[in-house]
C-alpha cells in the first residue's frame, strides 16, 4: 500500500490550517504539505512539490475539493494527473474517493461537462465568426494601417533604426513589421 499525502491551504496568513491538518491527519496523512496562499493564484510551490512525490499506489487527502483547485478545469487537470499516476484522491468533506468506482464515475463526469463546455465555446467562436463573415467582417485583430507598414518598411531598408525604433517611431508591431518584411521576401524569390 502506498502513502497516504494530505494537502492544506488557506487564503491568508491569518487563517488557521489546524482544523484541516486534523481532518488530514485523522485520514491517516502522514505527510501533509501546507500553504497559505489565495485560491487565484497558479504558483502553489507545496502543491508542486506534492505532485512530484506522490508516486503510483500513493493517495492524496484534502480536507474540501476547493482547498486544492482554483476552478473546475484546474481541479478535473489535477484528477487526471492522479488517474495518470495511478493515485488516489480524497475530499473528506465532499465524501470523494477515486478507489471506489462512485468516485471515479464522479471525476469522468466532470471531465465530460467541462470537455463538453470546451466543445460549446469552441462552436459559438465558429458560428460567431462566419455570421461576422457573412456581414462582411472578418474575425482577428484589425490589421494595420499600410502606410505604416510601408513606412517601416522604409526605415527598415535604409539600415539607420534599429527594430525597436522602427516599432515605436510607426506604433506597428515587431510580428507586423517581420512578416511584412517575410512577404517581401517571399515576393522576391518568385
Amino acid at each position: 500500500m502506498g502513502k497516504i499525502f494530505g494537502y492544506a491551504r488557506v487564503s491568508t496568513q491569518d487563517q488557521n490550517l489546524d482544523l484541516q491538518i486534523d481532518a488530514l491527519k485523522n485520514s491517516g496523512a502522514a505527510v501533509i504539505y501546507k500553504e497559505k496562499i489565495t485560491g487565484t493564484k497558479k504558483e502553489r510551490p507545496e502543491l508542486e512539490q506534492l505532485l512530484k512525490a506522490i508516486s503510483e499506489g500513493d493517495s492524496v487527502v484534502v480536507y474540501k475539493l476547493d482547498r486544492i483547485s482554483r476552478s473546475t478545469k484546474h481541479l478535473i487537470e489535477l484528477a487526471e494527473t492522479f488517474e495518470e499516476k495511478k493515485v488516489n484522491f480524497i475530499s473528506i468533506q465532499d465524501s470523494i474517493n477515486t478507489s471506489s468506482a462512485m468516485g471515479r464515475f464522479f471525476f469522468r463526469t466532470m471531465a465530460s461537462i467541462a470537455e463538453l463546455e470546451r466543445d460549446i465555446i469552441s462552436e459559438r467562436t465558429k458560428s460567431g465568426l462566419k455570421s461576422a463573415k457573412m456581414r462582411g467582417r472578418n474575425g482577428g485583430r484589425p490589421s494595420k494601417d499600410p502606410k505604416l507598414v510601408e513606412r517601416a518598411l522604409k526605415l527598415h531598408s535604409s539600415n539607420q533604426y534599429s527594430i525597436k525604433e522602427i516599432t515605436d517611431m510607426t506604433g506597428i508591431s515587431k510580428s507586423v513589421l517581420y512578416r511584412a518584411l517575410e512577404k517581401i521576401q517571399t515576393v522576391g524569390l518568385e
